[in-house]
């Protein structure tokens, strides 16, 4: 006889209705990937650069949690890592259990997510089997993807933007029940339609970038990119710069990829951009020892020149940090814009503050984004003007080893993982748009 979980995964193979879907059980327990509240020391004195994933993250059964008024059970059927899982899984720059214990005090429902384990995930593609009182958009059986901003919206600065709200969390990272799980619970207004061209990985890896570089680069939140904006855009082929690219090249902007092999240029040349700077063969040291170097600086001023026409960016899209962050202030034009989140090779940023103040530049904090922008950036994904930039899959099991790929920058683009879908390539309804846009779709597959 089917398990539980068995007999939801037929009955989303075999497209059951919303009332066969809603008729199944729940299984009292389901497998997840998590982290540990008593391991957390486990890193202590091992440089960030050594610590493994692969040793912190775990396979555990759970119970399924309770349901709450405005939330929704998924049956995940794929995930993605992000760079948030790693600091999960390295319990950097805090420790996740902290946001846990914190939150934990907010009310009886936050109580739930403090929980001596954690599980990770921020990203998840699934269909609803259960809703909460007061949901009504959604329903069992709804073939849907997750996005990642978790908040209630009780404080009356979060109405004019999501993210704005002081009590805004990031879902599966700084709440408990993330996507890397057979199950997840979720906000209802964290829920998006499916791309059904796509498969159930190709769906769960842009639920957190796609929508960050919207915010980030299109938003009036972030940089406002507009036609015709020279946008030098760091890791252009990465997970965030792989859509900051595609935004830029269908936005009509010139953008200007920066990327760290030749590999990686020929990814960012088939997304459409052929500017293209490659880091390493071009050697930039922007630092010599803790002393920036202005000389470097101004050669890779020089080489943006050189692509443009002579223009230096009117926008750089800055994500790596610490390393980069000097070079980005400085090759902004007079008036220019660095948008910037996440900080992956560092967040203590140095620079020369007389470029930004005397050339009037400025700098903008951007983090994720709200409802609004996370649903128009799936909208682009769903009418086949955004592409997936999925590189490679693993199983569940092999969570810690997609997370070290990532903590490496080992891979390209999205590392996807398989929980409740038993193989790659199923969950694609639309073969027709599939069609259209199959080279695009498989471009960081080929």
């Amino acid at each position: 006889m089917a398990s539980a979980l068995e007999s939801i995964v037929q009955a989303i193979e075999a497209g059951a209705g919303k009332q066969e879907i809603e008729a199944l059980p729940l299984p009292a327990t389901f497998r997840a990937v998590t982290t540990h509240k008593d391991e957390q020391k486990m890193f202590e004195g091992i440089p960030s650069s050594e610590k493994d994933p692969r040793k912190s993250l775990h396979i555990d059964d759970v119970p399924v949690p309770e349901l709450g008024p405005g939330e929704a059970i998924i049956a995940v059927m794929a995930s993605a890592v992000n760079f948030n899982t790693v600091w999960t899984s390295i319990f950097e720059p805090i420790s996740t259990f902290a946001f846990l214990e914190r939150n934990g005090k907010r009310s009886a429902l936050w109580k739930r997510h403090d929980l001596p384990y954690h599980i990770v995930g921020s990203d998840a593609s699934g269909v609803v089997l259960r809703v909460g009182p007061g949901v009504s958009k959604w329903k069992p059986g709804d073939r849907v993807v997750v996005h990642c901003n978790y908040v209630d919206l009780e404080e009356p600065e979060g109405h004019d933007d999501a993210m704005m709200d002081p009590a805004q969390t990031i879902w599966g990272f700084e709440t408990n029940f993330g996507g890397m799980a057979e199950l997840c619970l979720v906000k209802s207004n964290q829920i998006m339609p499916k791309p059904e061209h796509l498969t159930w990985e190709e769906a769960a890896c842009s639920g957190l970038v796609n929508s960050t570089a919207y915010r980030q680069l299109v938003s009036k939140h972030g940089a406002g990119m507009k036609m015709g904006d020279v946008v030098l855009i760091w890791g252009a082929s990465g997970g965030l710069g792989g859509y900051a690219t595609q935004y830029a090249v269908r936005g009509g902007a010139i953008p200007v990829g920066v990327v760290s092999s030749a590999h990686r240029a020929g990814i960012v040349r088939k997304l459409g951009c052929p500017a293209v700077i490659d880091r390493k063969a071009e050697g930039y040291r922007f630092w010599n020892g803790n002393q920036m170097d202005m000389k470097e600086m101004r050669r890779f001023g020089a080489k943006i020149r050189e692509l443009t026409g002579g223009e230096d960016p009117d926008i750089v899209y800055e994500h790596p940090g610490r390393e980069t962050f000097a070079a980005s202030v400085f090759v902004a034009r007079r008036g220019g814009t660095i948008v910037t989140c996440a900080s992956t090779s560092g967040y203590e940023h140095v620079y020369d503050n007389r470029y930004l103040w005397m050339n009037l530049k400025r700098i903008v904090g951007s983090h994720f984004a709200n409802y609004r922008e996370a649903w128009e950036a799936n909208r682009l994904i769903c009418k086949g003007l955004i592409h997936p930039t999925l590189s490679q899959c693993f199983p569940l099991e092999s969570s810690g080893e997609a997370a070290l790929q990532v903590h490496k920058n080992l891979h390209d683009g999205k590392v996807g993982v398989l929980c409740l879908a038993p193989k790659e390539g199923l969950g694609v309804r639309d073969r027709e748009l599939r069609e259209k846009h199959l080279p695009a779709i498989e471009l960081y597959r080929s």
